[in-house]
C-alpha cells in the first residue's frame, strides 16, 4: 500500500520523542510516518497525523499496525523478542530486524558477541543466582574496585546500572534483592576513561554505510546532558577508528537504520559501551548541525534510498539536554532565550515538566566552541528555570 504519489509508508513502534521528531524528517521526504502509541499523550501522538493507540507488547496490536506498511522500524527496544519474530514470519518488513535488535535487549548477548567479534569491551561476567556475593568478591580480585552491576535487561539512562565500590551490608542487599525479583545481572569492570564518546553510522539494506563526526558525549547521574560535535581535540586517527567501528558492527550485525555505538576513551584506545540501533540521543545535534539530520537519515536507510551527506553545517556544534526543573512554566521563559540568543535552536517533545525529565533540547552552532558550549548551556540553563538550594 503506497499513500498519494505512490510515496511509502513507514510505521514507527513507539510514541516518544524520538518518533516526533521523525515526523519533521517524514514530512520534507514526502513519506507518511505511522505511530504505534502506547497512549494518545505520548510525544509523537500529540504531533501525528496518523497515529495508532496500541501496546508494543500485544502481538494482535503490532500486526494490525503494520498492515500497509511498507517497513516497520522502532523508537525504543522493548517489542518483545518473540513479537518481533512472529511479525517476521508473518512478512513484516522489520528494520532492524529481529536477529539485530536483540542485541539491544539484553547487555549480556550483546557483549558476548561484541567479545566473539573481537570488538574492544570492559572485561565481564553474568553474575549467578547461586553464591552472587562469592562470586563478585572474585570478579572484583581480578579487576579491582570498584565494580558496575547492570542489569541484563532494561534499563536507560543511569537506571538499571550500579557502581559498588565494596561488598558491604547495603550492597549485598541491593544484589541479593534484585535477584529475588528476577533479575538478570552481569557485572563489568569500571573503566577509568577519560571521557564518553558515540560514533553514529547508518547502514542501508543493500549495504550502503554513512558516518557522522564522532562526538563527546557528558553525562551527569547517568544522564547525558551535552553532546559536541566534533568530540574536540580527539586524534584523527582515533575519530577514524571509532567511525570504522561502527561501521563494521553494523556491518556484521546486520544493522538497518541508524546504528550508535557508545564508547569510551581510554589511555590504551577505545572500548565499546553500549548500542542502539535507531536514532540516538548523542544524534540530536544533527537536526542542524549536519547537512542530514539522523532522523532523515534513518528513514532513508530503512527505505533503502541513497543516505544523505553527513557533512557538518559548522566547525562546532553543541546539544544541551532540557531537564525539567520544580516551575512547570517553561513557556513563559521562552521568550527571553529567542531574544538573548536568536541563533540558537530550541526543541520541545510535547511532555509536563518533571524535575530532571528530558523535555526538550538546545542546539547551538558556532566557530569557536567555549563560546557555542556557553551558548547551548546558558539556554538550556534559563529554560529549566531556578534551581533550589541543596
Amino acid at each position: 500500500m503506497k499513500d498519494a504519489g505512490n510515496f511509502p509508508i513507514v510505521g514507527m513502534v513507539g510514541g516518544g520523542q524520538l518518533a516526533r521528531m521523525t515526523y519533521q524528517a517524514a514530512i520534507g521526504l514526502g513519506v507518511s510516518l505511522r505511530v504505534l502509541s502506547a497512549s494518545g499523550d505520548d510525544s509523537a501522538a500529540l504531533v501525528g497525523a496518523d497515529v495508532r493507540i496500541g501496546s508494543h507488547e500485544s502481538l494482535d496490536d503490532l500486526l494490525a499496525f503494520a498492515k500497509g506498511c511498507d517497513v516497520v522500524t522502532f523508537d525504543h527496544e522493548h517489542v518483545p523478542g518473540e513479537h518481533m519474530l512472529s511479525m517476521w514470519t508473518a512478512g513484516v518488513v522489520c528494520r532492524p530486524g529481529p536477529d539485530a535488535l536483540a542485541l539491544t535487549q539484553n547487555k549480556l548477548l550483546m557483549r558476548e558477541l561484541l567479545t566473539g567479534l573481537g570488538m574492544p569491551c570492559p572485561r565481564f561476567a553474568e553474575v549467578p543466582a547461586a553464591a552472587p556475593l562469592r562470586f563478585l568478591e572474585s570478579f572484583a580480585e581480578e579487576s579491582g574496585w570498584p565494580v558496575v552491576l547492570k542489569a541484563v535487561r532494561g534499563g536507560y539512562d543511569g537506571k538499571g546500572v550500579w557502581v559498588l565500590d565494596t561488598l558491604n551490608r547495603e550492597t549485598a542487599e541491593l544484589v541479593q534483592g534484585l535477584l529475588a525479583r528476577g533479575a538478570e545481572l552481569m557485572v563489568e569492570e569500571h573503566v577509568p576513561f577519560r571521557r564518553e564518546l558515540a560514533a553514529l553510522v547508518a547502514r542501508s539494506p543493500h549495504g550502503q554505510g554513512a558516518a557522522y563526526p564522532v562526538v563527546e558525549t557528558v553525562q551527569q547521574d547517568g544522564i547525558c546532558v551535552e553532546v559536541i560535535s566534533p568530540a574536540p581535540g580527539l586524534d584523527d586517527a582515533l575519530a577514524l577508528r571509532a567511525q570504522g567501528l561502527a561501521l563494521e558492527l553494523a556491518d556484521r550485525l546486520g544493522v538497518v537504520g541508524l546504528l550508535a555505538v557508545e564508547l569510551f576513551e581510554t589511555e590504551s584506545g577505545l572500548l565499546v559501551n553500549e548500542l542502539a540501533m535507531r536514532p540516538h540521543n548523542s544524534g540530536h545535534w544533527t537536526i542542524e548541525g549536519a547537512r542530514t539530520s539522523q532522523f532523515e537519515q534513518h528513514l532513508r536507510a530503512v527505505l533503502d534510498l541513497p543516505l544523505g551527506d553527513t557533512a557538518p553545517a559548522a566547525p562546532y556544534t553543541v546539544m544541551a539536554n532540557l531537564l525539567g526543573g520544580t516551575d512547570p512554566d517553561v513557556y513563559s521563559r521562552y521568550v527571553h532565550v529567542m531574544a538573548h540568543d536568536p541563533a540558537v535552536k530550541v526543541h520541545f517533545y510535547g511532555k509536563s515538566v518533571r524535575p530532571g525529565r528530558k523535555i526538550g533540547h538546545v542546539t547551538a552552532l558556532g566557530h569557536d566552541l567555549d563560546e557555542v558550549r556557553a551558548r547551548a548551556r546558558y539556554a538550556a540553563d534559563h529554560l529549566r528555570g531556578p534551581v533550589p538550594d541543596a
